[in-house]
């Protein structure tokens, strides 16, 4: 997984706006309120914090500097959480609680990425959600933020980054940006991220088909995919392709009523287990999708950023539904987590199940195999070029060598191995310059990066191989 750990051209191929986040986690989904009682009721353990009152007394009485005691008690719990070294358990304050409450509601302004804390420093958890600024400026998961406005970052607690790197719409901030062993400076303009988080159109290739993308699950995913549904359903489809590829996942009560509607009544659309290794399943039936049903034919695109809900989605189908899943192997994110407020304007994020396929198969980590085995191709997996910058004949880097790699894609005479910019690149971007109306005057710089990456990405969307796929599928 980890050499192709995300389509990051994919980004500027699907033309849709919904929600991301600047908060800590990754891949998530989140217990609705049946689960929440079933855990209230578990008897609370006693636990031996005699050893941490008395610390706490000991640096407040004796310790000779400064004390700030919320800044203490802060500390004690973001450890207590950081010490089950688990990726998904963790403690909120304030400020992160709200970034997560709004990454499933309402919308917000900012750059729509999704950080973490890696080694210390703010890290890209995910891939940006497309057409986004940080998608736009081809921000990639595992991306290092060093610097905010020139500002540096290391020292800086998540809640402190994220604070400057949101702001206005409209307004300019500026990353230095770590990927790998390059280091490179993204000029973002912050724009507004509103949770839309389904689109639909009618396929090109065959008006009959209904294409629905679904980017994360949220508050208001259920009835947006239903009026999706039902829109396309007037506009002539007959037939549904359900994109989940680099979605990471969302709220459990909503995916347990969209996969309802595509299974018939009393179907399992996932088991859960509890620490005790007892189990319990949620099944399909009209107290979850109301009675809306979809029964025409059906297929499920996935990838290897398609995670958490979205997985127990394609999970549901494949194995209740007997719905053909078409991509690649998805992330394998096989828990859950409930979020509860602790008194104050704090949370606790906690993995308290794992979750099962129909099947009762534990996929964290392994992910949900698809049915049918289609990837993009190699050149999708090519970085964004990167905007330090501009580059001009005579230039010899990594960055050139993967300009010239995407150059030679796009069917230009470039040596797609050399780190030269050579006078055969320099003609391939004259020519690109021209034809967008670009000063032709062969050195590439950010508008100029910008048109050769809307080249492959359209390349990229014409040889979507999952996606011919699953229309050829459904029109079998």
């Amino acid at each position: 997984m980890k050499d192709k750990r995300q389509v990051p051209f994919y980004q500027y191929i699907v033309s849709i706006i919904c929600v991301a986040f600047l908060a800590g986690g990754s891949f998530y989904i989140y217990f609705d309120y049946r689960y929440k009682q079933q855990l209230a009721n578990q008897p609370i353990q006693s636990s031996n914090l005699k050893k941490v009152d008395e610390l706490y007394n000991e640096i407040v009485s004796n310790y000779v500097g400064d004390v700030d005691e919320n800044k203490l008690v802060e500390g004690a719990l973001k450890g207590m959480a950081e010490a089950l070294d688990d990726p998904y358990s963790s403690y909120l304050n304030e400020p992160e609680a709200d970034e997560l409450d709004q990454s499933l509601a309402g919308s917000f302004e900012g750059i729509g990425a999704t950080l973490t804390m890696k080694d210390d420093l703010p890290t890209v958890a995910q891939a940006p959600i497309e057409g986004s600024p940080a998608a736009k400026a081809g921000m990639k998961t595992d991306d290092v933020i060093l610097k905010v406005d020139n500002e540096e970052t290391q020292g800086k607690t998540l809640s402190q980054v994220v604070s400057k790197i949101r702001g206005k719409k409209g307004s300019e901030v500026r990353l230095t940006i770590l990927r790998g062993t390059e280091t490179f400076e993204l000029k973002l303009i912050r724009d507004e991220i509103p949770i839309e988080t389904v689109k639909g159109s009618l396929a090109k290739q065959d008006p009959s088909i209904g294409a629905i993308t679904i980017t994360s699950f949220g508050q208001k995913t259920y009835e947006e995919l239903q009026e999706t549904i039902k829109s396309l359903r007037k506009e002539g489809a007959t037939s549904f392709i359900i994109d989940v590829r680099q979605n990471p996942g969302g709220l459990l009560n909503q995916v347990e009523q969209m996969a309802s509607m595509f299974l018939e009544d009393g179907q399992t659309i996932l088991k859960f287990e509890d620490k005790n290794g007892h189990t319990s399943k949620a099944v399909a039936g009209p107290e979850l999708d109301g009675g809306f049903k979809v029964t025409e034919p059906t297929v499920v695109l996935v990838d290897k950023d398609s995670a958490s809900a979205s997985e127990i989605f394609a999970a549901a189908l494949k194995e209740s539904g007997d719905k053909k899943i078409i991509g690649t192997t998805t992330f394998g994110k096989g828990t859950v987590q409930t979020v509860k407020n602790l008194n104050d304007k704090s949370e606790i994020k906690l993995t308290v199940l794992k979750w099962l396929t129909p099947n009762g198969e534990w996929i964290h980590e392994k992910g949900l195999e698809p049915s049918i085995e289609a990837d993009y191709p190699d050149y999708a997996y090519f970085s964004p070029i990167s905007r330090e910058k501009v580059l001009k004949e005579g230039d010899s880097s990594a960055v050139v060598k993967n300009v010239n790699a995407i150059l030679s894609a796009l069917g230009y005479d470039v040596n797609a191995d050399s780190s030269d910019y050579t006078k055969q690149t320099k003609t391939a971007v004259t020519t690109i310059q021209a034809a967008n109306n670009l000063p032709a005057n062969g050195e590439l710089d950010n508008e100029t990066a910008t048109a050769i990456e809307r080249e492959i990405g359209k390349k990229i969307q014409e040889n979507d191989r999952a996606y011919d796929t699953a229309v050829k599928e459904l029109q079998k």
